[in-house]
């Protein structure tokens, strides 16, 4: 896809949506390699020169997504996109999987998650 202001618009609209929905603070959103390697090496840790491999990267622990819009070929991936990152966002124990991926499908039909919380230690007596 290419790259403009109004699909730029569109993209941070639906991450403030979802963001919304599943009860997580909105992100700050790249949508380029250039501002992947513009942003604080520290931010950007591990994932740096690769990021162009893939349609988006979470960086979690700086609440920091990238949408790689060049390589995304259309609309509907785009949205799966952003709904994946986000999830990665939501539940940051969860790696890819069953699991993972029924949860980007209730996100992108709609579902509404509540905050995360961690699971406190229940101590056996």
């Amino acid at each position: 896809m290419k790259l403009d202001p109004d699909l730029t618009l569109q993209i941070l609209e639906k991450v403030g949506i979802y963001s919304n929905r599943f009860s997580i603070s909105e992100p700050q959103i790249l949508l380029t390699t250039k501002e992947v390697l513009d942003a604080p090496k520290e931010m950007t840790e591990g994932r740096r020169t690769s990021a162009y491999k893939y349609y988006g990267v979470s960086y979690l622990q700086h609440n920091l997504i990238f949408i790689n819009v060049r390589k995304i070929p259309d609309e509907k991936t785009l949205e799966n996109t952003i709904v994946h990152e986000l999830i990665h966002m939501r539940f940051p124990y969860l790696a890819h999987g069953k699991r993972f991926n029924k949860l980007v499908r209730q996100g992108l039909r709609g579902k509404t998650f509540p905050p995360y919380r961690k699971r406190s230690k229940i101590s056996a007596i």
